[in-house]
């Protein structure tokens, strides 16, 4: 009750009762200092974001917690506008002349896939503007279908490894992906609801993992022992 500290009292809401009486008085008090903070930050501070968005969950619940539900549509809306600016540029032609100098950078980072998998990456990589818009179109439909019933689903994967990956998605049958990641990026695919096997070379190291997908997933890949 005592503190002036905005991550202690943050760290109380968390996990504070929600008819914990202090509750009516750190609300308002924490809202004030996020408030003062942002007041006086620097344009480029990047805590103010964050602060912001702990002021608007405050104004709409007593606590900053936030819920997978809330995690995951926060998510799905950063994708739907990343995707809508990507099939925005590819209509008006705008990524036309960097996709090429992009790709050769990309192709050049470092990385411990083999000569074959090294090609493969390439050639997953390569697509065509057609390809490109027909991929992102798809993504799109999948981000904003919220049907339960639907037969879809989309993966996105996240690398924030040092090197280049392809990821190998095997489910029943001849079911099988590959989604190429370059290092520090992300990818997406649309793929069928089942179970799968996810597999990928990072940076040397084997990873497998067995998941169910039968709703949007992120997964987030790092370099070996982090």
């Amino acid at each position: 009750m005592q503190s002036t500290s905005i991550y202690e009292i943050d760290a109380y809401l968390r996990i504070a009762h929600p008819d914990d009486p202090k509750r009516s008085i750190l609300k308002p008090r924490l809202i004030k200092m996020l408030k003062e903070y942002i007041r006086t930050a620097h344009p480029a501070d990047s805590r103010v974001v964050d602060f912001q968005e702990k002021i608007a969950l405050l104004r709409r619940k007593s606590s900053t917690r936030i819920s997978y539900v809330e995690m995951s549509e926060n998510i799905r809306q950063k994708q739907i506008a990343k995707y809508q600016a990507d099939l925005e540029a590819v209509r008006k032609g705008e990524n036309a002349g960097s996709s090429q100098a992009l790709q050769e950078e990309i192709f050049v980072k470092s990385s411990t896939l083999g000569a074959a998998e090294q090609e493969e990456f390439k050639m997953l990589m390569t697509q065509s503007a057609a390809e490109h818009k027909n991929k992102t179109v798809n993504i799109l439909n999948s981000l904003f279908d919220n049907d339960p019933n639907s037969k879809e689903s989309i993966v996105l994967i996240e690398n924030k490894s040092d090197c280049n990956m392809i990821v190998r998605i095997e489910g029943v049958g001849r079911s099988m992906y590959r989604l190429p990641v370059a290092s520090k990026t992300e990818n997406s695919i649309v793929v069928a609801k089942g179970n799968y096997l996810f597999s990928s070379n990072v940076c040397g190291a084997q990873y497998a993992s067995q998941k169910s997908v039968h709703k949007a997933i992120m997964v987030s890949l790092n370099n070996p022992g982090k």
